[in-house]
């Protein structure tokens, strides 16, 4: 690379959103390239995720992480070609995945990298079935839920990144699923392309505690939470004794100035029932283990994934906004 003809295109926090994240509160700029150090490598970004919890990170709201400040590179995962290395690990060609953030040409430490096994997928397989959205399903349903053979299992935002491979792990379980989506569109996709048993439209249910009570006749054993709010309160309604929810986001609750007060926590009570939230990263020493496993189900044909991609970097703010709105089917990379 002839770093004298390139700079490092960086996207930066220019200001705290109020209400739905999205290009207003970002912008643009040119950077030097930084030549690595010793332990250090520079990348050239090829795929970048755009996540429910970003909203979070640029909130000046305590969070589960330190708040993204203002002027500073937007913190982001993704995938990565390596050009120059100062670490034996890594090598010029190798294919890494990381914390990048929204930059071009970041400079990073070999250590908070991993090389990708491109036996097990593509770069685009790796930001998306192989990769965080992946695991943080897999941990959820097994390592929180605990989902196994004949449960009831009821995912929110099953057409989204998280969702869409939950429902999916709880099938190869043995379970019966019932995914939560947004439109006639994602709920074919869910049921006819995931192999989900059915689907609420969400947007056509006049009340969700009566919408997850008909597609659900016999109560929830296990609900997958990634929106929060009035559907967490309605799979609540309708948990079955020991029935377990996995809380992994809240995105209907994240840019709204009033969330919704959940009401009827005392079911937990009498159905012996527990919420649990997660991060994946609790379960780090777990990844290579659960990608060889998710491997091996996609090359089984069992796991699948839809990526919504859209191109160049200029994309990204606008993609976050595009969460917000429902306006992706799948895992939506840049």
């Amino acid at each position: 690379m002839n770093k004298q003809n390139q700079r490092n295109e960086q996207v930066v926090l220019a200001n705290r959103p109020d209400g739905l994240p999205g290009p207003d509160n970002f912008e643009f700029r040119d950077a030097e390239i930084a030549p690595p150090g010793e332990g250090e490598v520079l990348l050239e970004t090829l795929l970048l995720s755009v996540d429910p919890a970003m909203r979070v990170w640029i909130s000046d709201e305590p969070g589960y992480v330190e708040p993204v400040g203002l002027g500073e590179v937007m913190r982001a995962g993704g995938i990565a070609r390596v050009l120059d290395s100062k670490d034996p690990s890594l090598q010029v060609g190798d294919l890494v995945q990381g914390r990048l953030g929204w930059q071009s040409f970041p400079t990073i430490g070999a250590r908070f990298l991993t090389k990708i096994d491109s036996s097990l997928g593509s770069p685009l397989d790796w930001i998306g079935p192989l990769g965080g959205t992946a695991l943080t399903a897999y941990f959820g349903m097994h390592n929180v839920a605990s989902v196994g053979v004949k449960d009831r299992v009821l995912v929110s935002a099953a057409a989204g990144g998280v969702g869409q491979m939950a429902g999916q792990i709880a099938k190869i379980a043995g379970a019966s699923v019932v995914g939560i989506a947004g439109g006639p569109a994602k709920c074919d996709f869910v049921v006819n392309e995931l192999g989900f048993d059915a689907a609420i439209d969400y947007r056509a249910a006049t009340s969700m505690k009566e919408a997850v009570e008909a597609a659900c006749p016999e109560g929830i054993d296990v609900y997958f939470d990634n929106v929060g709010g009035e559907t967490l309160e309605a799979a609540l309604a309708n948990l079955r004794l020991g029935g377990r929810v996995a809380l992994c986001g809240r995105i209907s609750q994240t840019a709204t100035a009033t969330p919704y007060g959940i009401r009827n926590l005392g079911v937990l009570i009498g159905k012996r029932a527990r919420i649990q939230g997660f991060l994946v990263s609790d379960y780090a020493d777990e990844f290579d283990k659960v990608r060889a496993w998710l491997g091996e189900q996609r090359a089984a044909g069992r796991l699948q994934q839809r990526v919504h991609v859209l191109e160049g970097l200029q994309q990204a703010p606008t993609g976050l906004r595009m969460l917000f709105e429902s306006a992706n089917t799948g895992k939506l990379v840049v």
